[in-house]
C-alpha cells in the first residue's frame, strides 16, 4: 500500500491516504491480472521500469468525473468579463489562448468552445485557441474521440446539441468535426515541468479541481508551473472548492460578477 501511494505521489503529486487502501487495492489488481502478474512487488518493479505501464496504471487511478457547462458561471465570467478586459491589449485578429487542465474526457474544452461561440460576439474576431490537457491519456483519446452519452450532455439547451452534436447513435452523440477537430489535446503533469515545456503561454487557464488531491509542496509546485504558464494580466479559474491565497502570493485575487478568479499582475 504505501509503495503504491509513494509511487503514484512521485509520478502525479496526488496524494492517496490509508482510507483509499480499498481503492487502491482494487486498481492495482485490474492492471496486476492484465498484465499476468500475481506478486505486487514484481508489478510495482515492471510498472517502474516501463512508460507504457506506468502510463496505464496512472490512467487508473485518475478520476474523471465532468460533464457539459460544469460550473458555467466561469463560462459567463469568461465571456462578460475576463475576455472583454483581455483583449484591451489586443488587436482583431490577435491570438487569445485558453488552457483546460485537466480536461479529462474533453467536456471542458469543448464546453468552452461551445460557450463562445454562443455567448460571445466577438469570437470570430480573434483567434481563439483551445488546448486541453490531462495527466491519464486514455481520458484524452475519448476527447479526441468526441462521442458523449446523455449524462454528459445533460445541461446543454436542445439548440446547443443540434448545433454541435450529431444525431444521436447507440445512446451518444458526438462533436461535430469542425468543433472537434479545433481542440488540441496535449498531455501534461502539472507537477512535472518537462511535460509543460513546449505549452507557450496562456491567456486564461481553467485548472479546477486538481489542487484538492494534492499535499502543500505539490501545490506549490503547481501553482508555480500555472503562474509560469500565465501570461502577465492572465486569468486563472480554480474549482469552487480550491484557493490559490492559500497556497501562493504571486497571484491576485479577482471578484468579478460571476466568478472569483486569480490573475498573473
Amino acid at each position: 500500500m504505501k509503495r503504491v501511494a509513494d509511487l503514484l505521489y512521485r509520478w502525479t503529486g496526488m496524494i492517496f491516504g490509508e482510507n483509499k487502501r480499498y481503492y487502491i487495492e482494487r486498481r492495482i489488481g485490474e492492471r496486476m491480472r492484465t498484465q499476468g502478474q500475481i506478486a505486487p512487488g514484481a508489478y510495482l518493479d515492471f510498472a517502474s521500469g516501463h512508460l507504457a505501464e506506468r502510463e496505464a496504471l496512472i490512467n487508473a487511478f485518475t478520476i474523471n468525473e465532468t460533464y457539459f457547462y460544469r460550473e458555467d458561471h466561469q463560462l459567463a465570467a469568461l465571456s462578460r468579463e475576463i475576455l472583454p478586459e483581455l483583449i484591451k491589449t489586443k488587436r482583431p485578429g490577435d491570438l487569445v489562448r485558453i488552457w483546460s487542465m485537466p480536461c479529462s474526457t474533453g467536456e471542458e474544452p469543448y464546453s468552452i468552445a461551445i460557450w463562445l461561440l454562443e455567448n460571445w460576439p466577438l469570437v470570430d474576431a480573434y483567434n481563439i485557441e483551445i488546448v486541453g490537457s490531462d495527466i491519464d491519456t486514455a481520458a484524452m483519446d475519448q476527447a479526441r474521440a468526441g462521442f458523449y452519452a446523455s449524462r454528459s450532455l445533460a445541461r446543454l439547451p436542445e439548440t446547443v446539441l443540434r448545433t454541435y452534436f450529431e444525431p444521436e447513435r447507440n445512446h451518444r452523440r458526438k462533436i461535430i468535426d469542425d468543433l472537434r477537430e479545433s481542440i488540441r489535446f496535449l498531455p501534461a503533469n502539472l507537477v512535472d515541468r518537462s511535460t509543460l515545456a513546449s505549452f507557450g503561454t496562456f491567456d486564461v487557464i481553467l485548472c479546477r479541481n486538481l489542487l484538492i488531491y494534492f499535499d502543500d509542496a505539490s501545490r506549490l509546485l503547481a501553482a508555480a508551473n500555472l503562474f509560469d504558464l500565465m501570461n502577465p494580466g492572465g486569468f486563472l479559474c480554480l474549482g469552487h472548492s480550491e484557493s490559490m491565497n492559500r497556497i501562493s502570493d504571486r497571484f491576485t485575487l479577482a471578484r468579478l460578477q460571476d466568478a472569483i478568479v486569480y490573475r498573473r499582475p
